[in-house]
């Protein structure tokens, strides 16, 4: 098909400006630790090493359900996130817990295979049990201007997925400028991507608030535009409570109270699974746990 999006121009200095304004917004102490909690709820747990093993995903799945069992009445995580040949590994482990199961596919993280190869990979990934595909677009077609490409691609593997939701991943710190963000952002959301993602967390830099911002602007105008919901992950570098806060505190001021969920935003972010549960025990026990009793996973 011929696309016929119209992306707008970013004004790089006014998003910048506005996110340093979203920073500075306090909060009090209750609605932190509420929102400390909500970031934990949004986490997708991650391993995608070459290293990785049956034993380390089902340790990964373990910890995904048992947080700090000490603390009363944390969340699970929303999802482990794991190569295709580790699916089966954690649909057993993960079994009647509610938490979901996302599988990279597309020849990640590059991204360079076929079209043939990334269809088949989805169907895999979604046979062997992921409730969510996580696609990387074709950034050297999208860098030559071969929009129509990107688009059927996306399409084709959305088809794959069935009944599976599909994140799609731009690899923002391979599109070199905001303006790129925001297109690539359009074709993904009107090619059927159910979420948008920064990064696939490989590539330097990876989320970024100024790019987190121009996608959460293209998801609230599509919605404005088709009442079509459509979810935002930002992935790679949010380890800190803090920096989760303000993640929220942009969410909440820009597509508002509807997609304060795990249906709708995700963290791509297992480090900071960590820091916030060392708040959070810092706040019940006025310590600091040791850093020895948290897994690194």
């Amino acid at each position: 098909m011929v696309l016929l999006i119209q992306s707008p121009t970013i004004d790089q200095v006014g998003v910048e400006e506005r996110v340093a304004r979203l920073m500075t917004r306090s909060i009090k102490k209750e609605s932190e630790l509420e929102g400390l909690k909500l970031a934990l709820n949004m986490i997708d747990l991650t391993t995608l090493e070459g290293k990785d093993t049956v034993g380390k995903v089902k340790q990964m799945c373990y910890k995904a359900q048992h947080l700090a069992d000490d603390i009363a009445g944390l969340p699970t995580v929303a999802a482990v996130c794991v190569y295709v040949n580790h699916v089966k590994t954690a649909k057993r482990a993960l079994v009647n817990s509610g938490i979901k199961i996302a599988s990279v596919a597309t020849a990640f993280p590059s991204g360079n295979s076929s079209r043939k190869v990334k269809i088949e990979e989805t169907k895999m990934a979604v046979a062997n049990g992921a409730d969510e595909v996580d696609m990387v677009i074709s950034r050297g077609e999208f860098l030559q201007g071969n929009y129509n490409f990107v688009f059927d691609e996306i399409a084709a593997i959305k088809e794959a997925c069935g009944p599976a939701r599909l994140k799609v991943i731009l690899e923002t710190g391979e599109l070199s400028t905001l303006d790129n963000v925001r297109k690539a952002s359009d074709i993904a959301i009107h090619a059927g991507a159910d979420f948008i993602k920064t990064s696939t967390g490989k590539i330097q830099p990876a989320a970024t608030m100024p790019v987190t911002l121009v996608m959460l602007q293209a998801i609230k105008d599509h919605y404005d535009a088709t009442g079509i919901m459509v979810g935002m992950k930002p992935a790679g570098g949010i380890s800190t409570s803090k920096s989760a806060l303000n993640y929220l505190v942009m969410l909440y001021e820009t597509l508002g109270e509807k997609w304060m969920t795990n249906e709708w935003f995700r963290f791509g972010a297992s480090s900071l699974a960590n820091d916030i549960i060392l708040q959070l025990g810092k706040e019940k026990y006025g310590a600091y746990y040791s850093n020895n009793y948290i897994s690194k996973d």
